[in-house]
């Protein structure tokens, strides 16, 4: 199976490099062709535009920042389906809002090509190793086509409904992430004047019954971080978490819930990214907090 990824980020990488270490070809094509290079590198193929990706591979994951990417690389008039895409698959593997999926297996059997949605739970070292979980929306019988495919990227795919249902599904799963962060910090707030070391108080946290795994998975790079230790590794930028918790928002007006204690985390993300954090990693939120959002 030829495997083609439109957006080559940090996720779109780490699905390549794990592919391209199993063997399959990837060919790659990504709007700025310099943060294609590791895969490139790696042995994969490039691809001069979306439509050129779509008609030289069987299928093609795209992982893109957000709705108006995915309605320019699909749609434009070297999109991906602007080609001879027929019986061609496509799955998204974006974080949206539920009634975009919908649009876009519209759009794709339109011109007769075959769409699933597949969000992911898991970041960049799940994805090379190949730990994900994926959110299925879409045809049952689709996904069997490619389940073999999903199974090397997922440790768990999970068919979770028609088109829109991965999208909510991966909602909610982050939307308690989301939340966490915020709490954390107002944990380590609390124990602030113990003068403990940062890497003790979040081994003793994450050993606890309100450790959840992200703290066990993230919390030696945590721990560097509140001992003024950063690097410039970002796993999560606060600027993409924004992002997902305002999809959040929106898809809980959409369906008449109430959602307080995502808009209060929000609330306090924004007054962070304020300060220049939008592009920093997640766990700046943390230091963040305890110099200035958590001051009373």
């Amino acid at each position: 199976m030829n495997i083609g990824i439109a957006g080559t980020g940090k996720m779109g990488t780490a699905i390549g490099s794990r592919l391209l270490s199993l063997g399959h070809p990837v060919t790659v094509w990504n709007r700025t062709a310099a943060r294609a290079q590791t895969l490139l590198g790696a042995g994969a193929h490039w691809a001069e535009s979306p439509k050129a990706l779509a008609e030289s591979v069987d299928v093609v994951i795209t992982l893109l920042t957000n709705e108006a990417a995915l309605d320019d690389v699909y749609g434009s008039a070297s999109g991906l389906l602007s080609g001879d895409v027929q019986n061609k698959m496509f799955i998204d593997m974006s974080t949206v809002r539920p009634a975009k999926p919908q649009e876009m297996a519209k759009r794709a059997q339109a011109v007769n090509a075959r769409f699933l949605e597949c969000p992911v739970g898991g970041s960049v070292g799940p994805a090379k190793e190949g730990k994900l979980l994926g959110f299925v929306g879409g045809d049952a019988q689709d996904l069997h086509k490619v389940q073999s495919l999903l199974d090397v990227i997922c440790r768990r795919v999970e068919h979770v409904g028609q088109h829109g249902a991965g999208a909510t599904m991966k909602l909610a799963v982050n939307l308690p992430l989301m939340v966490y962060w915020q709490t954390l910090g107002e944990a380590l707030s609390l124990v602030e004047p113990l003068g403990l070391d940062p890497k003790r108080v979040i081994d003793i946290l994450s050993d606890s019954s309100g450790g959840p795994n992200m703290l066990k998975v993230r919390g030696a790079m945590i721990a560097q971080t509140l001992s003024q230790q950063k690097s410039d590794q970002v796993t999560v930028s606060v600027a993409t978490m924004r992002k997902d918790m305002r999809t959040m928002l929106d898809q809980g007006q959409a369906t008449q819930k109430n959602l307080p204690l995502t808009t209060l985390a929000l609330k306090k993300f924004e007054s962070a990214a304020q300060t220049g954090l939008d592009d920093k990693d997640c766990s700046e939120l943390l230091v963040w907090w305890l110099s200035q959002g958590g001051r009373a």
